[in-house]
């Protein structure tokens, strides 16, 4: 396996020589990609790097994290690399972990891992409450709109994949900063990609992070939201129709039943004075509780229909 490093350089002279130099012999390739960089990170590794294994790639105009990844990523299927690991050049991901990132790919057990800092209690003592209590909110959030239901830590960046993958991948479509690691979860899932979670510990240097919980909360919504309503549609409308999709239909078609019917009897006792009869009651109740059950049940389906055979040992041949 031919094995390249991603470095994103944004405003990170301090420690990105530091994160190239603890990347193991393991590697082939290193790509740090200036993106439009005020402090000229490009030019500042060009001057002071030593490893020759390192490829400085530029964008003219800065494309946020996600611009630069998809940079390098493209770089790697231009030089026939295997797997590309995404390391941020802050000095916060240790390079070390990398044979664990790229083990489960090598393997075939995987297309995608990831890195996980909610996997053990310790992992977590660095992380402030605030930023821990975020990460948790978006974890959810991720699991309904990108189907991963055992991952967590969608903002991690610590990544790995199989450029088998990739070439599956529309590049030129992934979101460009901070919803990219979200918006790659969800188009692997339309390709039925297998995603590990690798644990990691929260390390955080000098460094402050750009991303504000608070303030991208209400555009992370929205995005959740689009692509939730996308996932669904794809797979459970057009691309095929199941049992899941019974479920979901009939489930908010008896829960709408009953909230209107419901509804509307309630409207009429409040403005005449009248008591609903038992009968009325149940009429509207029961479609409800009903409806809750198969969507409960939709739930449990798309739970368990999970991407559990990985794809790259086929797109390997193929390729």
């Amino acid at each position: 396996m031919r094995i390249a490093v991603a470095i994103p350089c944004y405003k990170v002279t301090q420690h990105v020589l530091g994160v190239i130099t603890a990347i193991g012999p393991e590697v082939e390739a290193i790509y740090a990609v200036d993106d439009a960089c005020p402090e000229g990170s490009g030019r500042f590794i060009e001057e002071h790097n030593i490893d020759p294994r390192v490829r400085v790639l530029y964008n003219a105009e800065n494309r946020g994290v996600g611009g630069a990844i998809v940079t390098a990523y493209e770089a790697a299927i231009e030089d026939d690399m295997d797997i590309v690991v995404k390391i941020d050049g802050d000095g916060q991901m240790n390079p070390g972990l990398l044979p664990h990132f790229v083990r489960p790919l090598v393997r075939g057990q995987a297309d995608y891992t990831k890195g996980n800092r909610f996997y053990r209690p310790e992992s977590l003592r660095g992380m402030p409450p605030m930023r821990l209590f975020g990460n948790a909110v978006l974890s959810l959030m991720t699991k309904f709109s990108c189907g991963y239901w055992s991952s967590m830590d969608p903002t991690n960046g610590y990544t790995a994949i199989h450029t088998a993958v990739l070439r599956k991948l529309p590049l030129e479509k992934l979101e460009r900063r901070y919803f990219f690691e979200t918006d790659m979860l969800y188009h692997l899932n339309t390709i039925r990609a297998v995603v590990h979670d690798v644990p990691m510990d929260a390390v955080y240097a000098d460094e402050e992070s750009n991303l504000k919980i608070s303030k991208v909360l209400p555009e992370f919504l929205r995005k959740h939201a689009s692509r939730l309503v996308k996932r669904y549609a794809y797979l459970y409308l057009l691309r095929d129709f199941n049992i899941g999709s019974l479920y979901s239909i009939l489930g908010v078609l008896l829960c709408l039943m009953g909230l209107v019917f419901g509804g509307m009897h309630w409207l009429y006792s409040m403005s005449t004075g009248e008591l609903a009869s038992s009968g009325t009651v149940m009429f509207a109740a029961l479609p409800l509780i009903i409806g809750i059950q198969f969507l409960i049940a939709f739930l449990h389906y798309d739970v368990s229909n999970v991407p559990r055979e990985a794809l790259s040992p086929e797109l390997t041949d193929e390729h």
